[in-house]
Formats: structure tokens, sequence, C-alpha cells
């Protein structure tokens, strides 16, 4: 998870109000059953402490966002009578979360709500394309149709010169009108920095659209046999498509994240720690690339007045000048020292053992 837009959590003074919890409105009484997931979890944050402005600004966020589609799950982190992030879920956890603290609780939207990549959508023939930009919050920033010339764009039969004059400038036609479109795909693709970029439409346009890519662009580039040109956003085929290589593509960077770890900490000189002691170390020094972290439980790590200082035992803090030591839970201090230290965060689930819970990949040795 990229923590650049969690910067402001870092600046802010808690305590803080973290719920995580079931948006889910694919049911006629999806409203009612919000109510009371709601009702609960504010009864919840009122038990550990939480404040009516804070509960306040939560309650107006979950009134008056508009319904996801289908199945969802929705984050919100909120200190004072500020909501500072908002967000919704790939999907629901398992159990509702509402946790008051003294730092926020982040690690759930590393899990849950890890955003897909930017990406360009074209749908593509042999006069042109319609060609849409979405940006890493799911908001189409950009949508224009790319025209070409359609007179000719289609082969003849017959013979003779003439005919064969016809063909050939139908082709050079068609290959014009494929080179404009790949140039437009390339310009956005690079301006808004996409992770993925989905070629439908026509099959052989497909095909020439993706050779005629620049190399940077044909590596991240997808072909999917749906979708026609001029529908809009009526190909819902297209669109589930679309929806599943998005989730593939974040799992994909979730797995070579992992392997990156595992083959570093496979050497004796590899960019890689695991444990609450080496991962603190590297948080400290500002050394960490991407934290990761599978489940740490309830141990606790001391921090320090800045939020990079975090350590395990005193000394190690007081070497840096800290004056005052404050014991937190480690699934939120590890987190907050992450952003702090612009680290991006991967949750790990089961498919790596890590001692403590918690590993890093490192910048340098």
């Amino acid at each position: 998870m990229d923590t650049t837009r969690l910067r402001e959590l870092v600046t802010a003074d808690g305590p803080f109000a973290s719920v995580y919890f079931d948006d889910t409105h694919d049911t006629a009484d999806a409203e009612k059953l919000l109510e009371l997931r709601w009702r609960e979890l504010r009864e919840r944050l009122e038990d550990q402490g939480a404040e009516r402005p804070t509960l306040d600004a939560m309650e107006t966020a979950v009134r008056e966002a508009a319904p996801p589609v289908g199945r969802s799950g929705r984050a919100l982190v909120a200190v004072g009578d500020r909501v500072l992030v908002d967000q919704e879920l790939d999907e629901p956890p398992a159990q509702p979360i509402a946790r008051l603290s003294g730092l926020p609780y982040v690690l759930p939207l590393a899990e849950f709500g890890e955003r897909p990549p930017a990406h360009v959508l074209a749908v593509v023939d042999h006069v042109g394309a319609d060609v849409t930009a979405v940006d890493a919050d799911g908001n189409v920033v950009d949508e224009e149709t790319v025209e070409g010339s359609d007179h000719p764009v289609h082969k003849v039969r017959g013979g003779g010169s003439a005919h064969r004059d016809l063909q050939a400038h139908a082709e050079e036609t068609a290959r014009h009108n494929i080179n404009r479109v790949a140039e437009h795909v390339a310009t956005t693709a690079r301006r808004i920095g996409a992770g993925l970029v989905v070629l439908a439409g026509e099959s052989q346009a497909r095909k020439e659209l993706h050779d005629a890519l620049p190399e940077q662009v044909r590596r991240v580039a997808t072909e999917l046999q749906s979708g026609a040109r001029h529908q809009g956003g009526g190909n819902t085929e297209l669109h589930e498509q679309i929806r599943q290589l998005l989730a593939k593509t974040k799992q994909t960077r979730r797995d070579e994240v992992v392997e990156r770890f595992r083959a570093a900490l496979g050497k004796r000189d590899g960019l890689a720690v695991q444990g609450l002691e080496a991962t603190t170390t590297a948080l400290r020094e500002a050394n960490v690339e991407t934290l990761l972290v599978s489940d740490p439980g309830d141990a606790e790590v001391l921090t320090g007045e800045e939020p990079t200082l975090v350590a395990v035992q005193e000394e190690e803090l007081e070497a840096h000048g800290s004056r005052s030591v404050s014991r937190r839970r480690a699934d939120e201090a590890l987190a907050v020292a992450a952003i702090a230290g612009a680290a991006e965060i991967v949750c790990t689930g089961n498919t790596v053992e890590l001692a403590d819970g918690v590993g890093a990949v490192l910048r340098h040795d």
C-alpha cells in the first residue's frame, strides 16, 4: 500500500477513532443493516472514551456517502471533529473493528483497501478508439475518442492493379489510425502513471495497437476479448473483467514484494530483516522500503517524540535524544513509522512466516 496519501495521520494529534466494517449494499434492507452496524460501532467507541465531535463527524460521513455497488467494506479514521480517512474497501473485514487509541490503526487499509493501479482502457477498431483514464482512486480523469480516417479502412476483394492499390491504401489508413491511437494511449498512460493498460474491441485492431505501443507501455498492456466502441459504461462484462484484472494486479504486486523479501532474507547481505528488534531499527534509520506485516498480535513497542522513533529497548530511543518514552501497540506504531518514513506497507497474511509477525525490505545495507 502506498502510504503517501496518509501523511496527514502522522502530523495530527490523537486520540484517533478507527473503524472498519461491512458496507455491502446488495439487499433490500441494506440501509437498515448499515444503521444497525454504525450504531454498534458508535457505542463501542463511546465505551472506549471517544468524544462526541469525533463520533458525529464519523456518523455524518456514514450517512452522507453514496452507497457502494454490491459487496464492499468501509474504513473511517477520525480525530477531533475531522474524518481523515474515508475509503471504500475491496472486501469487508470478517468482523467489524472499532478502536480508539493514541495512534491511528491503518493495517486493515493495507489488507483490504490497497488501491488498484491507475489504468487506461482503450476500446479500439480500425477507425479509432474510445480511451478512458482512471486514477488510483477509481475516478475517471479523462475520456476521449480518438478518430482517424474511415475511408477506406477495409480491404477490397478482386484483382488488378486498381484493386491492389485500394487494398494497400486501406492497410495504410488502418495503420495510420492505429498509430494515432497508440500515441494517445501512451501519452495518457504516462501522464497518470498507469500500472495497467487494457485493450478491448476488435481482435485484429487490438493486436495491432498492442504492437504499436512503446515498449514501456506494452509491458503493462493486456488484451480482453470483450467490448465494442461507443458503448459507454454499458458493457458490464468488460467492466467485470477489468475489475478482476485490477484485483489480480494488486495481488501480483504483493506476491512480488514477498518474493523479494524471501530472496533477500536468504542472502547473508540481503536487503531484508524480520522481527521487532531488527524492523524497529530499520524504521528508526528510515531504511525501510516496504514494511511487511502478518500478525504481530498484541505485541507492544516503545515510541519517542517523533513517529519514526520506535524501539524495543528504552536505551535505543535515548540514544536518539528522545526525552519521553511511550508504550504503544506494534500494529499501530510500526505502521505510523512506515508512513512517516515514506515506506510502503504490505499485509502478507499467511503467505510468509515472519518473526514476531513483522519484517521489512530495506532501501540499502
